[in-house]
């Protein structure tokens, strides 16, 4: 256990909890307390900072890189000067402004530390959903890929090396990263990293590192790009169901099989021959074929650039789960890509600061941990509100958060409930507009300022305009 109290006077773990409205008296209140983060960082051997009048013990740090990944303004400089204000508002003596000591104490974060908060905070939010929230009273998780580029550090493009396609010295290092999100509460539930070139790196294969995170009972949602048989099997094999778009080099003849329909039909797949990346005992172990459902259907909406869809799944009680039922739930993957855009965009993930492959990891897992509280607070407004938390607006909650992060960290315990109620009510009057069929040109109307792109390393290009004429 740490040497030092976390609950002394001062900034604590139950300070971190307070800037993401730590509420006792709601759903998901039991989601993350100052005793399990205590009880982690123990675990993963995050103890630093436990002399007395060190500034950056583990809990300031979290709560600053934290703040840091939600703020649009991420730069170290402002990080500290939010841990300054922190301490002002504590009646504790002000630190110093310098960078140095931060960098140091967030570079002691274990990777795992903050992997296991993210991971569990998401899964315990999304396990105490209420079932109104959940599609026919099932868990639904939303599988799908994006990439992340870095600084463009020699340590950087070893782990993650630039397409092959860009020229040295002109690319950035790139990652691809995997999710598992929930339908019901869009928290993050698991996520992978790995090069974004190289053999078993795809998109597939990093979703198969996060298929225990599946229970029993569980629906898996993904696109065609990862609707194999190994992947139904493997999420099977979790006790999981899977609905996918049907992938377009497998063919679907309605003309066979079981019908249950106009096109849709219960046929049999069978097991393919063992991939090299797959051991003999789990290709021993998955069934010979797979009974699964295919159903197809056309889309006459103007603005939809397919005109046919085709759904492979496991679900195949056609009085349970009807065809109709079904195709809107695949409409309902589009969810992750908007969920993506809000890590990706909204909090500034797309192109990451740190320098080191290490630190790389820890930035993504920080921003998939402050996602997931995020969340927390909106999935908590929503339940005190009686709405799905699906209908708030992921931006307008950090906007809100950030500008009532001050006030919550320093509100008496009378205070509190009133501060949290503002909140709350905040958070939700933030909608999501309902625009059903909506079609928009995929171009941008604002020009770029045209200063063209590097053709040359810039150390090169930099060397030619100094040279003499």
């Amino acid at each position: 256990m740490p040497s030092y109290d976390p609950r002394a006077p001062g900034a604590s773990f139950q300070t971190v909890l307070d800037a993401f409205a730590q509420a006792p008296d709601l759903p998901f209140r039991d989601v993350l307390t100052a005793d399990y983060i205590e009880q982690v960082a123990a675990e993963e051997g995050a103890t630093f900072g436990a002399a007395p009048g060190r500034v950056y013990t583990v809990a300031v740090t979290l709560w600053a890189f934290l703040a840091q990944v939600l703020h649009k303004e991420k730069a170290c400089v402002a990080a500290v000067a939010r841990v300054l204000v922190l301490r002002l508002a504590l009646d504790l003596e002000p630190c110093a402004a310098g960078t140095g000591a931060y960098c140091k104490a967030r570079a002691k974060l274990p990777e795992r530390f903050l992997q296991r908060l993210a991971v569990e905070v998401g899964q315990q939010v999304e396990r105490a959903a209420p079932a109104a929230w959940c599609w026919k009273g099932r868990h639904v998780f939303l599988a799908d890929g994006s990439t992340v580029t870095m600084p463009d550090t020699p340590a950087n493009q070893r782990a993650y090396p630039q397409p092959r396609s860009q020229k040295p010295g002109l690319g950035f290092p790139l990652a691809r990263v995997v999710v598992l999100l929930a339908l019901a509460t869009a928290v993050l539930v698991g996520a992978a990293v790995g090069p974004y070139i190289g053999k078993n790196q795809g998109e597939p294969a990093l979703l198969r590192t996060l298929l225990g995170q599946l229970r029993a009972g569980d629906v898996l949602l993904g696109d065609r790009y990862l609707g194999s048989y190994w992947m139904i099997a493997l999420a099977g094999a979790q006790g999981a169901d899977a609905v996918f778009r049907l992938h377009q080099r497998r063919k679907v003849d309605f003309g066979r099989g079981i019908r249950l329909g106009p096109e849709d039909h219960i046929v049999e797949w069978v097991k393919p021959e063992r991939p090299a990346w797959l051991d003999a005992a789990t290709y021993a172990a998955l069934p010979m074929t797979l009974t699964v459902r295919e159903l197809r259907s056309r889309i006459s909406r103007p603005g939809f650039r397919i005109r046919e869809l085709v759904v492979v799944t496991t679900l195949g009680d056609a009085a349970v789960y009807p065809k109709e039922d079904l195709i809107d739930l695949y409409h309902e993957r589009w969810h992750v890509e908007l969920d993506l855009r809000s890590i990706k965009t909204y909090l500034k993930m797309d192109i990451l600061r740190c320098k080191t492959p290490e630190m790389v990891r820890k930035e993504l897992w920080a921003h998939f941990l402050a996602y997931n509280l995020t969340r927390r607070v909106m999935a908590q407004a929503a339940a005190a509100h009686g709405v799905s938390p699906r209908r708030c607006s992921f931006l307008g909650a950090v906007q809100t958060l950030n500008e009532f992060r001050p006030v919550l960290v320093t509100a008496t315990a009378d205070e509190r409930a009133a501060r949290l109620a503002v909140l709350w009510a905040a958070v939700v009057g933030h909608r999501v507009g309902d625009r059903p069929g909506r079609c928009e040109p995929r171009a941008v109307k604002r020009r770029p300022k045209p200063l063209g792109y590097l053709t040359r390393p810039r150390a090169e290009a930099r060397a030619a305009r100094l040279a003499p004429p």
